[in-house]
Parts: C-alpha cells; structure tokens; sequence
C-alpha cells in the first residue's frame, strides 16, 4: 500500500458513482486543452457537456472526474480522450483505484483472494468484512452509516462491473479479465506500481 498521508485513508467520497466513462472523456479533453477557469465554468456550467439536471450536479460531477484524472497526467488522459472501449474504461477505473484506496485495496486484498482460491463470486458479506478490516487498517477512517455503507459498496460493485471483474452487480460473478494494454504501458511509465497490482489480480 502506499504511504498514507495526512487524513483518513478510506474516505466515503467513492459513494459519488460509477465510472462516468463518457463524462470523463468530456473532462479529459477539457484538461487535455488546458482551458482557463472561465471556459471550464462555461463549458460544464453554461454549455453543459456532462448533461446534468442542474448546474450544482454539473459542478460536483465535473470536480469528481477531475479529481480523478487530474494526477494521472497528460498520456493517461489522450486515452480516457480518444481509447476505444475497453482502453478508455480501463483507463477511467485505473484513475478511480489511484483516487481511492477503498477501491484499489479491495481489489488487491479481497478480489485478489477469491482469484486464488478459484472463488466463483464475491459477496455482500465480503465487503462488509472488508470495511471492517479498513478500521483496523486506518483508525482515522470515518464511522459510517449503514447507508452510506450499502452506497459505497454499490459504487464499488458498479465499478467492478463496469471494468469487466464481476459478469454484473446481481450475479457478483468473478470474470478472468485482462486490463488493456495501453493502459499498463502507461502506467508503468508512470510507476504507478499501487495502481498496477491492484489491476492485474486477476489470472
């Protein structure tokens, strides 16, 4: 795991959604561009790129994705911009597991687990154990509700489905998947070792 900083480890920010892969290719390209802080306002506000109901959802969603992408950097961004398919999905959850250990350290400690003992599913009762585990791990970690728990552990199953780990958030099925190539090669370049391992868990 990588050091941790200042503040919790685990934080509740994941429970904002799912990967949102057309609205981050909208973002990526605003970022590639280098836009002022007009013409961002004015794209996501006033133009309304990311298509949300009001510009409050519009400015909230457009500062998640952007918080997402903003430190993976220019190469990463070209393919959550221009990838086709599975390239820009897997480009988009490799930012997502960067932005939140919650996610990356279920994927490497339990998802990784049920890939070596040839488990067929993951489980509601798997990430429950898991978030317990996360206090033990990080006592700065916020008490959370029951609801925010079943969020975050929605969002998580959503994103696991969207990049190709479980067959859907109803059956929870283990999948063999195997992450783009372009986007290992990126992150190597990066030496985004963290992100990597977290990635590659499955055989």
């Amino acid at each position: 795991m990588p050091n941790q900083t200042n503040g919790p480890r685990y934080r509740a920010d994941i429970t904002a959604g799912s990967l949102k892969v057309t609205e981050s290719r909208r973002v990526a390209d605003l970022l590639l561009q280098e836009v002022d802080a007009d013409s961002w306002a004015d794209a996501i506000v006033k133009r309304n790129i990311l298509q949300a109901r009001t510009p409050a959802t519009a400015r909230r969603l457009a500062r998640l994705i952007r918080s997402r992408l903003e430190p993976m950097g220019r190469e990463l961004w070209k393919l959550v911009r221009d990838g086709k398919g599975a390239v820009a999905t897997h480009a988009v959850f490799a930012a997502a597991v960067k932005q939140s250990p919650l996610l990356g350290d279920f994927l490497g400690l339990v998802v990784a687990d049920q890939y070596r003992r040839f488990g067929k599913t993951i489980s509601n009762k798997m990430f429950a154990d898991y978030l317990d585990g996360c206090r033990e791990r990080d006592p700065l970690m916020p008490a959370w509700t029951e609801g925010t728990q079943v969020r975050i552990r929605s969002s998580v199953f959503q994103m696991l489905a969207q990049a190709g780990y479980i067959e859907s958030t109803r059956s929870l099925e283990l999948q063999t998947i195997h992450i783009s190539d372009q986007v290992i090669d990126c992150l190597k370049g990066n030496r985004e070792d963290y992100v990597i391992r977290c990635l590659q868990v499955s055989p």
